[in-house]
């Protein structure tokens, strides 16, 4: 059950640029004010069946966590709102690369922010990763800012959840939640103008749109499934499904260009991200074996006979 889960949050992960897509006549700043609106609708819907009569108890947070998920939310806003846009505009791979380079991006933050050290293996990755990106900005003339973006904002939205004491239901709650008055004032802007596509078009859009709080919250359920249930390695070296789904839906599907010089850059990445992972399943293998050494009761004495 937790490797189905996982397989199945990755995977709707990486069919979500089909989803939005669909819903795309809506512009990139209505889909992502919807997509908080519901969300907190869903998040609280499922927190509320969980929980019941401690709901309220369960969601209370204290006032540094409060500011923290502040913080976390508004990088999270980001993130969505830099993914939709380069999905509407056809640049889906970008967001590939992105979602490719984020744990190098994360492995970086933690030893320049955290102080955590950084293997060999890890340093070479986050070198060849970097040198793919370099190459890739020179060729095509402009830094991949999509991408980078979505590496970056994503990597910081992992630190700030990484030292603030929340769960990941709860911390997505009152992320969406105070996010959600920005979104409803948007709204609020957009049908003044008379630019807001929801309840003005066909009403199969509206359900889409109304459908993004599940597109938030059922993967994250089958995460959270995945993660109590599977080692560690094994979730990290899941996340890579939903970019190479997405990769897949961008060059086959979407018939977007790739060039010779995104094979480079691509290749240059992919091989950073096998060098990462393997170093990281060689470490999980290393702390199994300290642990069991360290539960193994030591040998009997030899019998010594007179």
């Amino acid at each position: 059950m937790p490797l189905l889960a996982g397989l199945g949050a990755y995977g709707l992960w990486g069919l979500v640029p089909l989803y939005f897509k669909l819903v795309q006549a809506a512009g990139a700043d209505e889909i992502i004010a919807h997509r908080v609106v519901w969300s907190v609708a869903m998040l609280a819907l499922v927190l509320l069946l969980r929980h019941r009569g401690r709901f309220l108890a369960q969601v209370r947070i204290p006032a540094r966590v409060a500011r923290a998920l502040l913080l976390s939310g508004l990088l999270v806003a980001i993130n969505w709102l830099i993914f939709v846009y380069a999905v509407n505009t056809d640049r889906v791979l970008q967001t590939s690369l992105g979602y490719f380079i984020n744990p190098l991006v994360s492995v970086l933050l933690g030893t320049l922010v955290l102080g955590e050290r950084m293997q060999r293996a890890q340093g070479i990755a986050v070198v060849l990763a970097a040198a793919g990106t370099i190459y890739l900005a020179v060729r095509i003339g402009h830094p991949p800012w999509l991408a980078l973006g979505l590496a970056v904002s994503f990597g910081l939205y992992g630190l700030v959840r990484k030292v603030t004491d929340v769960g990941p239901m709860v911390g997505l709650f009152w992320e969406t939640l105070m996010m959600m008055p920005v979104a409803l004032l948007w709204l609020l802007l957009l049908d003044g103008r008379g630019e807001m596509v929801f309840g003005s078009a066909e009403g199969s859009l509206d359900l889409l749109l109304i459908g993004g709080g599940l597109v938030t919250v059922v993967p994250l359920l089958l995460f959270a499934t995945a993660a109590r249930g599977l080692p560690l390695i094994t979730v990290g070296l899941m996340q890579y499904i939903a970019p190479s789904m997405s990769f897949c839906l961008a060059v086959f599907l979407f018939r977007e260009p790739f060039t010779v010089h995104h094979a480079v850059a691509f290749g240059l990445i992919w091989a950073a991200l096998a060098l990462y992972s393997a170093s990281a399943w060689r470490y999980a293998r290393l702390q199994r074996r300290v642990a069991r050494a360290s539960v193994e009761p030591p040998p009997a004495p030899a019998e010594v006979r007179p």
